[in-house]
């Protein structure tokens, strides 16, 4: 069996090696099996050029076609698809133990609309001083978060101590 082309993307013309290729013309028609030279040569005579497309098959496929259109198509769907995609961040958003209600709904509103956006939200939450001894109540406000985000998230990372802050990672569902 023939390998895999070597260089970027599929072979054309003289690159192609095989004795044999199953030819398709530029209209889409299965013309069978002929020798690769033969193949070019039609190729030339319409002044297009032989492309391999499947060159693990047996005999290779090949069609004829414009390869630089080909390239330029290749091109515009590589770069539709990167369009597409959703780069996924990790916004992060401080709180404290001691919140006032209306922070409180500040910070909430703010998480709603980065989970909206389809970011992952980190919220942290930084004990200073005494407030290590309260640790319960920080584990509450974060309960609390959990609890009012809870049918737009789940929860990546339950609440945990790292030095002198607990963390916890919420996604959206």
């Amino acid at each position: 069996m023939p390998a895999a082309p070597s260089r970027d993307g599929p072979r054309v013309n003289e690159d192609i090696r095989v004795p044999q290729v199953r030819l398709i013309d530029q209209d889409g028609e299965m013309l069978g099996v002929m020798s690769a030279r033969d193949a070019i040569q039609r190729a030339y005579s319409v002044g297009l050029d032989l492309l391999e497309i499947s060159p693990n098959a047996d005999p290779p496929v090949c069609k004829i076609l414009d390869f630089g259109k080909f390239k330029y198509e290749q091109q515009k769907k590589k770069n539709e698809a990167k369009k597409r995609q959703k780069v996924i961040e990790i916004k992060e958003v401080k709180v404290r133990p001691n919140i006032d209600e209306n922070d409180y709904q500040v910070k909430l509103r703010a998480m709603k609309s980065f989970i909206e956006e389809g970011d992952k939200v980190k919220v942290t939450l930084r004990f200073r001083g005494r407030e290590m001894a309260h640790q319960d109540i920080g584990v509450r406000v974060l309960e609390r978060i959990r609890g009012d985000l809870d049918g737009t998230t789940k929860v990546e990372q339950m609440p945990k101590m790292e030095n002198r802050q607990m963390v916890m990672v919420l996604t959206p569902r």
